[in-house]
């Protein structure tokens, strides 16, 4: 079996060790290394196919330099970036094939598709909200998952992300225009991850929700992604490509 090797950049981390768990289920996969956010990826960068990175926002850009030097593929879990750090990874996918997801469940890809799909259908006439849940411990708000389903929202809509998001609401904000998207981030407890959609209209609502239940469907998704992106040519891709869902709208 032609297996693909791979090195897992934040091992010490909840994603880090759900990948070490889901690697020990897995014969078309090889780990090279378990790398801590501590430690460096040099020594053994030269021996993988791929890097799994899912560490912090500070680390993404060394990690870029040092994966385009060595001509490494990358997958991207880590979220919370700037648009200068989103930027730089675009700017080094001319060079490795990446692949920046905030989440790499297949659910949530599918529920990404989902939103595409129903915004497109329903029009300006339905308000869109979002609401996401996440375990205390989580640093970033809104989550990467609830940012890129307001993008694609958006982005349906040809809006501008960055104009028409609101982050919550306080005091006497007034009624909300047909251009608003709402993103409302919960933190509470152990919750894995919450994403609800909603689209809503005078006399009706459409509700598109993805809870996760472990960190297990994650993982898969990510050692798939790394499976897949080792076949690339130089680019930048996201979890549609890798499940072919970029083509099925290119036919519909």
């Amino acid at each position: 079996m032609n297996q693909t090797q791979v090195i897992i950049y934040g091992a010490q981390g909840k994603m880090g060790q759900a990948l070490l768990e889901c690697l020990t289920l897995r014969e078309d996969v090889k780990l090279v290394a378990a790398i801590t956010t501590h430690d460096t990826i040099d020594p053994v960068l030269h021996a993988c196919d791929v890097v799994i990175d899912f560490t912090t926002v500070e680390a993404t850009l060394p990690l870029l330099e040092k994966c385009v030097a060595a001509k490494k593929a990358l997958v991207i879990g880590t979220t919370g970036h700037s648009e200068k750090i989103r930027s730089e990874i675009a700017k080094a996918s001319r060079d490795i094939p990446i692949i920046f997801s905030p989440n790499y469940s297949i659910g949530v890809t599918t529920l990404f598709w989902l939103t595409r799909k129903a915004t497109e259908i329903l029009g300006m006439n339905y308000d869109a909200e979002i609401v996401e849940l996440h375990h205390r411990f989580k640093k970033d708000a809104p989550s990467g998952t609830a940012r890129r389903l307001a993008e694609i929202i958006a982005k349906a809509r040809k809006l501008d992300y960055e104009k028409e998001v609101r982050h919550g609401r306080f005091g006497m904000p007034g009624e909300r225009t047909l251009k608003e998207i709402g993103i409302h981030a919960l933190r509470a407890g152990d919750a894995i991850g919450e994403h609800t959609v909603f689209l809503g209209t005078l006399g009706e609502r459409l509700e598109l929700t993805y809870r996760a239940s472990s960190r297990e469907a994650y993982a898969r998704g990510a050692l798939r992604a790394a499976i897949w992106i080792r076949e690339q040519v130089p680019g930048y891709y996201d979890m549609e490509d890798v499940l072919g869902l970029k083509e099925q709208n290119l036919q519909d």
